[in-house]
């Protein structure tokens, strides 16, 4: 087994340490050797990737789109699962088998109806407009998950605290969400890595604002301007991963006991 995992393990891993190891290189340093280091280190490659490409503003226009449609996706997933999985009532099968219906519907379908939506409602050529755009991503997934957690919970806690004088808002911000932390966690991480790394929804969105550009976006565009320069193009897409990274290690363990949770049910 370990003779097939290693060379597996080698082939994911090989491309992230191509484009580490590549943006701190020149253009003949990464395609005249097979050398992974190199004697001296171009820092400089990301000090042009972030200013004069204008990784720095795609960066931050990234960070407020996932930020925001972080807390819209997890807010609207949690509540959407509460009331799936704790409350019964006509058609909710029905809705569920939608919901699971939809997860394999490619995104590309969608483009169409969302642009129509987002200029109805008056945020095209907006932040804002991408934001709302992506909190619909994968928020679906987000909502079977919290809904099966739910569902198995006791349904004396909820008694419990309604003999106490507690309200819907109030049962499920003081009693289920707390204890759907790997579930929470989970869904976080989803629709991080969906919003930080989506490149169709935001290049359609932001075709007549270049300056509104995601980093996915941006690094694509660098093809014109710095398509011979190697070293920005893969330091661009360096710091475009280290945030997932970075989010990951720290939320491992609660997505791990998520996963675990969910093969357990």
């Amino acid at each position: 087994m370990t003779v097939v995992l290693v060379p597996l393990a080698l082939a994911w891993v090989y491309p992230f340490v191509w484009t580490l190891t590549s943006s701190v290189k020149s253009n003949q340093e990464i395609f005249g050797s097979v050398n992974p280091f190199t004697s001296v280190l171009r820092i400089g490659n990301y000090a042009a990737a972030w200013e004069q490409a204008e990784i720095g503003r795609y960066f931050l226009n990234t960070v407020f789109v996932t930020g925001f449609s972080i807390l819209i996706a997890v807010t609207t997933s949690a509540l959407m699962g509460y009331v799936l999985g704790r409350y019964r009532f006509v058609g909710k099968k029905v809705i569920i088998g939608v919901f699971a219906l939809v997860v394999f519907l490619p995104e590309g379908y969608t483009i169409i109806p969302i642009y129509d939506l987002i200029e109805r409602i008056g945020l095209s050529g907006s932040l804002w407009g991408v934001t709302l755009a992506e909190a619909g991503g994968v928020s679906i997934i987000s909502v079977l998950l919290f809904a099966g957690f739910f569902g198995q919970l006791p349904k004396e806690l909820e008694e419990s605290a309604r003999v106490d004088g507690a309200g819907f808002l109030r049962i499920f911000a003081t009693v289920y969400l707390p204890l759907a932390k790997p579930v929470t966690a989970t869904a976080v991480i989803l629709q991080f890595m969906h919003s930080w790394n989506d490149f169709l929804l935001p290049l359609v969105l932001t075709l007549t604002r270049p300056d509104l550009r995601t980093l996915s976006v941006g690094i694509y565009a660098l093809r014109d301007e710095y398509f011979s320069d190697w070293g920005v193009m893969t330091a661009a897409s360096t710091l475009a991963l280290l945030p997932i990274i970075v989010l990951f290690l720290f939320l491992q363990r609660y997505f791990v006991e998520s996963i675990a949770g969910a093969v357990k049910g």
